[in-house]
């Protein structure tokens, strides 16, 4: 009640900008930390791609905000409307916390490459740093070894021959896993903390912070420069990678489908885990964010408006990467598929050998690189934003504190910093992609997703929601969303979740290094930590209950009503007429959709 007084009247722009901005998280983690195995040409990708976004992603993406708008609640108190099954919104909170947690290494890396690309030679694009190994080379003239004879000839400048080109390295290869990770050999070698790391780590938090401490607010104008300025950047970086050699091998690697990829799991696997982490689904966030909107928003129409931006500037920044990787596999003689393999590192490698080769290259990796953080930082407050909704909105009123909200963000923020300090040491990277790998995609979205359709679509009644929805929004949905959210959607989910668990393998790194027993222990325990969420509170609340089961059953999955359904599910709603969807305050900053 408390949540849904203070958030009742604030425009909807502070949830359309924060929508867009968990959309942008997607595309960012799982881009940057695309596993190897993941890597699949997008022309056959697509098709599986665009028909799970048909069946499974729009239809949950307009199911959380719309489920949000209505119970004007954070992640939990949002499943009043059937609290048998409150154990979602748990569930989300585990998720969310997790990704919280690990994501914000994203931005610690780009504020390390930003700070580093102040200097007159950017430290990546040569060869002649402390951390660089005998087999850095800075051009790989793979033209003059064409002739088999030429295996002893020097190549170029340097003291390689033909026959060492094999083994040769890029230098931006070589600055990601030795001066920035400084990598170890494995999970059971943390290592140092890399102190430099772990003062952006400090830096990146604190900006969190403050960007959270006092709630969703609007941004202005400034929105405007926010939104534009990232396509502003890609472009540049398209131009310039269309231009490089290889490129067009590249591309065409990228849009031209291999039928017979069709036939593997892990293509559907894949595209399914994609899209549901891509559009954040799962995490409470979308819930936690549609309560700030105004209760007749057409969230209808802003659900389909931001995820097709969202998949479109995905597809359009895929051609920026793999002109780049065309070129780099040019340069390097090797497959495109090698240089795709480089893990979770793969957007630190692309984009800064890319901005390396412009003119004026500090100032455009500058550039490049404030983007990443301006975005990633927007993406982070988010996350962040809906666990702590989620968290007060477990305060009762009663127990008011001025300064509650501040205290809730400044705990979640220094917990998740001093987990995060494992993520900063040699084997930090290790600990990173468990936390990818099991805690925040996969498994865990598709189950969570699973059991929404479910409990909205079976449980509370499908057509029940259809009639709220309407209710809000001044017209009824197409009624391809409750085939979707009672049949189609459950069915992809748990079909998909099903061929995860038969197609499981353990988790690599580079597909060199494979992880302990115990590392996938860890792994497994923190994707159960979220997924048992769900049964377990199911079983306690039947338990704890009193009455027959039917009885048991009755009660806990009536909806608990807040205050303001009370007057907007009155018969007379002549009161709603001066908040009626068209306003200049419900207006969707659609632009804010990037990456």
């Amino acid at each position: 009640g408390e949540h849904a007084n203070s958030t009742q009247n604030k425009p909807s722009r502070n949830l359309n900008r924060a929508l867009s901005e968990t959309v942008r998280v997607s595309e960012h983690s799982r881009f940057l930390t695309e596993r190897p195995s993941s890597v699949f040409p997008a022309g056959v990708f697509l098709i599986p791609y665009l028909l799970i976004v048909i069946v499974g992603g729009i239809p949950i993406f307009f199911l959380e905000i719309a489920l949000g708008q209505f119970m004007k609640a954070g992640s939990i108190n949002v499943w009043n409307i059937a609290p048998l099954f409150k154990g979602l919104g748990f569930a989300s909170m585990v998720i969310v916390f997790f990704c919280n947690t690990y994501y914000i290494m994203v931005l610690a890396w780009g504020f390390y490459y930003l700070i580093k690309s102040f200097s007159s030679t950017l430290p990546w694009s040569t060869c002649d740093n402390e951390w660089n190994t005998p087999s850095c080379i800075e051009i790989f003239h793979h033209q003059d070894c064409k002739n088999g004879s030429l295996a002893n000839t020097t190549v170029g400048n340097s003291n390689m021959t033909c026959a060492d080109l094999a083994d040769a390295r890029s230098p931006i290869i070589e600055f990601w896993e030795h001066k920035v990770l400084n990598i170890s050999s494995g999970l059971d070698e943390p290592g140092k903390l890399n102190w430099e790391l772990m003062l952006c780590l400090m830096a990146v938090w604190v900006l969190v912070y403050f960007c959270v401490w006092k709630g969703v607010k609007s941004t202005g104008k400034i929105v405007y420069f926010t939104a534009t300025f990232p396509y502003v950047v890609l472009i540049i970086l398209l131009v310039r990678g269309v231009t490089l050699p290889g490129a067009y091998d590249g591309i065409m690697y990228y849009i031209k489908p291999d039928w017979s990829k069709l036939e593997e799991a892990q293509v559907w696997i894949d595209a399914g885990t994609q899209i549901f982490f891509s559009y954040a689904i799962g995490l409470g966030a979308l819930t936690a964010l549609g309560s700030y909107n105004r209760f007749n928003n057409d969230c209808y129409k802003d659900a389909f408006v931001l995820a097709l931006i969202n998949s479109g500037t995905s597809f359009f920044a895929g051609f920026v990467v793999f002109s780049i990787l065309g070129f780099m596999a040019a340069e390097q003689g090797v497959d495109i598929s090698q240089v795709a393999e480089s893990g979770p590192g793969l957007a630190f490698i692309a984009y800064p050998k890319a901005v390396s080769l412009m003119p004026v290259a500090p100032l455009w990796a500058a550039l490049f690189f404030f983007m990443l953080l301006l975005l990633g930082l927007d993406s982070q407050f988010v996350g962040v934003e809906g666990f702590v909704t989620g968290i007060l909105d477990l305060i009762p009123g009663k127990h008011y504190h001025r300064y509650k909200r501040e205290i809730a963000v400044a705990i979640c923020c220094l917990l998740c910093f001093i987990i995060d300090l494992s993520m900063v040491t040699q084997g930090g990277m290790y600990v990173f992609q468990l936390f990818d790998y099991y805690s925040a995609s996969g498994m865990t979205l598709l189950w969570q997703a699973f059991w929404e359709c479910i409990v909205v679509a079976w449980v509370y009644g499908a057509d029940r929601f259809m009639d709220d929805v309407a209710r809000m929004i001044g017209y009824r949905p197409f009624p391809w969303m409750k085939w979707c959210w009672s049949f189609i959607t459950p069915c992809v989910c748990i079909g998909i979740f099903l061929f995860h668990l038969v197609n499981y393998k353990p988790l690599t790194y580079n597909n060199v290094y494979v992880y302990p027993w115990w590392g996938e222990v860890i792994g497994w325990c923190l994707a159960l930590s979220s997924m048992l969420c769900i049964p377990t509170t199911v079983l306690y609340k039947l338990f704890r209950a009193r009455g027959t089961f039917k009885e048991r059953w009755a009660h806990l999955t009536s909806p608990v009503w807040g205050a303001h359904h009370l007057e907007y599910m009155a018969p007379d709603v002549k009161a709603l007429s001066p908040l009626s969807p068209g306003t200049d305050d419900n207006k969707v900053i659609i632009f804010e959709s990037v990456m």
